[in-house]
């Protein structure tokens, strides 16, 4: 299929699978609408989802509610300090009648994973999620196992300065394809969230508006959206320049680029549109660089926040003409 091979039947139909998971989620988040639009995103990109923020202001009920708007299989993972890589890959067991061993599916064999507090487990436990998160599949003994597509994993994490929790490693953090903070309500949400809350649980009314299967045709119909040589350029020159900016000790890796490529494209797509604009990444630089990148010890003292670095990055790179 060519690059231009996207219908516009193929497109409404991305619009109409992402606006049906955009309002569901809605119905049980208030007031966050660029976040769920970013999680809507993620999802039609074929990425992994990153929400940290403080306890308390929905990162749980959002990955929950994204993965209940989905007819498919889900599994919710509670990272704990006890927990064992094992739990999540799974593990062979000795069947003693056939004499063999047999694979026992771990938590991470679903459509929908859910990790809550990923990083109050071990850097051990969380690394047994690198190879699903990269390649869809989980290697135990030797022998691979593939996973179900679409395959999204959801974590939530609190802020690393809190008590009990460990930093994600680099090459976890640049698996997943962006990061999204909730943040607190406005008055007027809150308001809101304490009547609906108060008086019934909105996710256990929340009913499935699409199938893992439609997700699948989405994201495929997503990969061939056209992406002039310009803006492929765009891109990479967005990616080296937090590589050589003085306030970054480490910055964005290839897999950074591709992954806003992706995100960039399902963005495109759920505008209505059959090509990708400089906008398009634009809009999309924070949600996918920022927890990428490592500021240096001068950054981290004058309090200059790693947003802020990707912001001047997009403001001082040059922007492609027109296609």
């Amino acid at each position: 299929m060519s690059s231009h091979a996207v219908q516009a039947a193929d497109l409404d139909a991305v619009r109409t699978v992402a606006a049906d998971v955009h309002r569901a989620i809605a119905t049980v988040i208030e007031g966050k609408e660029d976040a769920l639009a970013t999680a809507v995103t993620v999802l039609l990109a074929e990425g992994h989802l990153l929400l940290e923020d403080v306890p308390g202001v929905g990162k749980t009920m959002l990955a929950k509610a994204m993965a209940k708007a989905i007819d498919c299989r889900v599994s919710r993972v509670q990272f704990t300090p006890d927990l064992l890589p094992s739990d999540i890959t799974g593990v062979s067991v000795f069947n003693q009648d056939s004499r063999t061993f047999e694979f026992r599916h771990g938590a991470v064999f679903a459509n929908v994973v859910v990790g809550d507090e990923i990083n109050r487990a071990s850097p051990k436990t969380q690394s047994a999620l690198l190879e699903a998160m990269e390649e869809r599949q989980v290697t135990v003994d030797g022998e691979s196992h593939q996973l179900p597509r679409p395959f999204l994993v959801m974590a939530t994490q609190n802020p690393i300065e809190m008590e009990g929790t460990y930093p994600l490693p680099e090459a976890q953090r640049d698996r997943f394809m962006a990061r999204i903070s909730l943040g607190y309500p406005s008055p007027e949400a809150e308001l809101e969230m304490l009547t609906s809350h108060g008086e019934r649980d909105p996710l256990a009314a929340l009913q499935p508006v699409t199938t893992g299967v439609q997700v699948q045709e989405q994201i495929e119909a997503i990969r061939s959206l056209h992406t002039s040589p310009a803006l492929r350029r765009y891109i990479v020159d967005l990616v080296t320049a937090t590589r050589r900016h003085q306030l970054l000790r480490l910055g964005a890796s290839p897999r950074a680029a591709l992954h806003l490529l992706r995100a960039s494209r399902a963005h495109a797509a759920l505008a209505g549109r059959d090509h990708v604009l400089p906008e398009d990444v634009q809009w999309l630089a924070g949600p996918v660089l920022t927890h990428r990148v490592i500021p240096t010890g001068e950054a981290q003292l004058a309090r200059t926040s790693t947003a802020e670095i990707v912001a001047e990055v997009v403001q001082r790179t040059p922007v492609p003409a027109a296609r």
